[in-house]
């Protein structure tokens, strides 16, 4: 496939040219168990240029997830962290304030007691396409051990009760950290992405069944040669590059195909879901099925929007991309204020983005807090 570059004056660019460097091609082949498939992606800018709209910012606590209930409840989570903390999830009120949910008593766990029924340390809010709430909690305090018997996926009531909770004892290792979830409403299976050890789980909901599979899998482990350069150096941790595994997860609108991409490289990939639901197959007979799509972009979350759009962050060059059915990658916005897109969501028209800083975190600046206030949740109106 080939598209070519299109030179787009809109207001703004030279506030924007900084952020240019990364609007290069990247040509790369992918090989599946069938065929091999040839993919050459140009970054360009589409003819209108989105605009960011703040909805919602906090100036004391770092959040990285973002759900919004079509017409509803604007939802935020917060992991526990290195910083302060105070909630693990919320209802966005206002542009400022916020109440806990589903309830206060809920959000207060302490080390020591069991995690089953409070969040310990929630990563992910998600509303699926039923708009049912789901609360994915990796029960990982500071990114260590899962603790408490605390790791679950919670599904909430339209009222904001924990209705099911599946519980990850057994399935994960001890070192995980479950990270992002999608949902097959149709088919009643979720999907979600072990950013630690890098795996896939993959959970029948009506049963409560559940496997993580493409463990350690070269599809859900970060590049070790790729350098995830951003502000002009690579990303460090305790002297080394920072990886992080599968990450971000995405499921087409018609729930056939699970993309999903480690984090700190470029690489995206996918898998036919009625693969990862025959439980008869084994990881090996699993891998085989896994197609490398090539190079686009470093990014934390992503999603598809009904038309089978998908959209990504760019972590090094502050924007967001939309890659249609083709794989062919535009610009939908670029801006400074996207320190670190985190996650998404689409409702009413727009898409949600949460912006979590995670690159100016002390551990990944030689123990210097370099963050900025505040933390934000932004919405951009869809094509």
């Amino acid at each position: 496939m080939r598209m070519h570059l299109r030179s787009i004056l809109f207001a703004g660019t030279l506030l924007l040219a900084a952020c240019n460097d990364g609007e290069q091609a990247a040509t790369s082949t992918a090989t599946t168990t069938d065929s091999t498939v040839t993919t050459t992606t140009e970054a360009r800018t589409d003819s209108a240029s989105a605009q960011l709209e703040l909805v919602f910012s906090d100036h004391h606590y770092q959040l990285t997830g973002v759900a919004k209930e079509p017409g509803g409840r604007l939802l935020v989570n917060y992991p526990l962290w290195g910083g302060p903390y105070r909630y693990a999830v919320v209802e966005a009120t206002g542009d400022t304030t916020r109440v806990p949910y589903p309830d206060s008593l809920t959000n207060v766990w302490k080390p020591g007691q069991p995690g089953t029924k409070k969040w310990v340390c929630v990563q992910s809010v998600y509303v699926d396409d039923s708009a049912r709430t789901w609360v994915l909690d990796p029960a990982a305090p500071q990114l260590k051990r899962v603790t408490g018997g605390g790791a679950k996926l919670v599904r909430m009531s339209a009222e904001g009760k924990m209705e099911r909770s599946y519980s990850f004892n057994g399935v994960i290792t001890d070192t995980s950290y479950v990270n992002d979830i999608r949902v097959d409403v149709g088919r009643g299976f979720a999907y979600i992405t072990d950013s630690k050890t890098g795996g896939i789980v993959v959970v029948d909901l009506r049963s409560g069944k559940m496997r993580e599979v493409l463990r350690a899998h070269p599809s859900t482990l970060s590049d070790t040669a790729f350098k995830f350069i951003i502000d002009g150096r690579e990303l460090m941790k305790d002297g080394k590059p920072a990886k992080f595994h599968s990450d971000g997860i995405a499921l087409t609108p018609d729930g056939n195909w699970l993309y999903y991409k480690p984090l700190t490289d470029d690489k995206l990939y996918r898998i036919a879901t009625e693969h990862l639901r025959n439980w008869s197959l084994a990881d090996t007979a699993l891998g085989a099925k896994v197609e490398d799509l090539g190079r686009f972009t470093t990014t934390d979350g992503m999603i598809f929007d009904k038309a089978g759009n998908l959209y990504l962050g760019d972590l090094q060059h502050y924007r967001i991309v939309r890659i249609d059915r083709n794989h062919k990658m535009t610009t939908l916005v670029q801006d400074r204020r996207l320190l670190w897109p985190d996650s998404y969501s689409i409702a009413d028209g727009y898409l949600y983005i949460s912006c979590s800083q995670i690159h100016l975190q002390p551990d990944f600046n030689a123990g210097v807090n370099k963050r900025t206030s505040p933390y934000t949740i932004y919405r951009v109106r869809l094509p």
